[in-house]
C-alpha cells in the first residue's frame, strides 16, 4: 500500500485492520497460549529458588509464548533494524511492531490506566504535562518508513499488555493495544502522552483515548484477549476500565 494512504482516516482503518487481525489470532489462540505460560510449572523446582519477583524475569519467558506465536503464524518478513519494538516486521502494506509489557499485580496502578512505552517503541509527537512544566516529546520510528524506491510504508505500532500475580505468576488479564501513528499527533493531541517515572520517559495513556476518533462504529483501541473473573475484588477492582472494554469488544 505504499503512497496510497492519503488520509488520516485511512491510517486509522490499517491501524484498526492489524489490531483486530491480532486480537482475533490471539484469542483463537489463547488456549495455546495460557498453556504455554503453565509450562514452567512442570520445572518450577529447578527456577523458582533463583526467580526475584522481577517484571523482567516473567517478561523474558512470556515473551517467548507471545512471540512464537506471532513468528509462528508467518504474518509478515522479519525485519532486523536495531531500533524497534522486539517483533518487527513488513507486511505488503506497513512494517509493524509490536512489544510485550507485563506488569506485577502489586504495580497495577502501572497497567490500568496506562503503560511504559520506549523511545524506540513510537512514533507518535506531543506534549507532556509535567511537575516542572511541559516538554516536548517525539518518538524515535518514524510514521512512515521510506523504502530505496522513495516511496512510503506506515509504521504501526502494537503492545500486548499483561498482568499477573507476583507470587504464583498467574495470569490475571492480556490485552491488545494499538498506539497512534505519529501523523495522527494533531487528531490526538496530548491525550496519548503523559509523564514516565523518569524525566526520559514516557506512558501511554491509552484509557484517556480508548476509541478510534476518526472511524465509526465505537471501534477501540484497546482488546481485551484475556481477563480471569475469579480474581479478588481488590485487584477487580483497579480493572474496571479494562473490564468495560471488555464488555463491548
Amino acid at each position: 500500500m505504499e503512497n496510497t494512504i492519503k488520509t488520516l482516516k485511512q491510517i486509522e482503518e490499517l491501524e484498526y485492520k492489524y489490531l483486530d487481525k491480532f486480537y482475533h489470532f490471539l484469542k483463537y489462540s489463547e488456549e495455546e497460549m495460557l498453556e504455554g505460560f503453565n509450562t514452567k510449572e512442570k520445572i518450577k523446582n529447578d527456577w523458582y529458588d533463583k526467580y526475584k519477583s522481577g517484571i523482567s524475569d516473567f517478561a523474558v519467558g512470556a515473551e517467548r509464548i507471545v512471540y512464537a506465536l506471532f513468528n509462528g503464524k508467518g504474518i509478515g518478513q522479519p525485519n532486523s533494524t536495531p531500533v524497534g519494538s522486539d517483533l518487527f516486521f513488513e507486511t505488503k502494506d506497513a512494517f509493524i511492531h509490536i512489544d510485550l509489557k507485563t506488569v506485577q499485580t502489586r504495580n497495577i496502578g502501572d497497567y490500568n490506566n496506562s503503560i511504559f512505552v520506549g523511545n524506540n517503541q513510537n512514533s507518535y509527537t506531543g506534549t507532556i504535562n509535567t511537575k516542572n512544566g511541559n516538554r516536548e516529546y517525539k518518538g524515535n520510528l518514524p510514521a512512515f518508513y521510506t523504502l530505496p524506491d522513495g516511496t512510503k510504508k506506515i509504521c504501526l505500532t502494537y503492545f500486548v499488555t499483561i498482568l499477573y500475580e507476583d507470587i504464583d505468576l498467574k495470569i490475571i488479564n492480556i490485552n491488545m493495544l494499538c498506539m497512534p501513528n505519529g501523523s495522527l499527533s494533531d487528531t490526538y493531541k496530548d491525550e496519548v502522552l503523559k509523564a514516565g517515572k523518569n524525566p526520559d520517559k514516557i506512558r501511554y495513556s491509552f484509557s484517556n483515548i480508548p476509541d478510534f476518533k476518526l472511524l465509526e462504529g465505537n471501534k477501540k483501541r484497546i482488546r481485551v484477549i484475556y481477563l480471569d473473573k475469579t480474581i479478588d475484588t481488590s485487584i477487580r477492582k483497579h480493572l474496571s476500565f479494562i473490564e468495560n472494554i471488555e464488555n463491548k469488544n
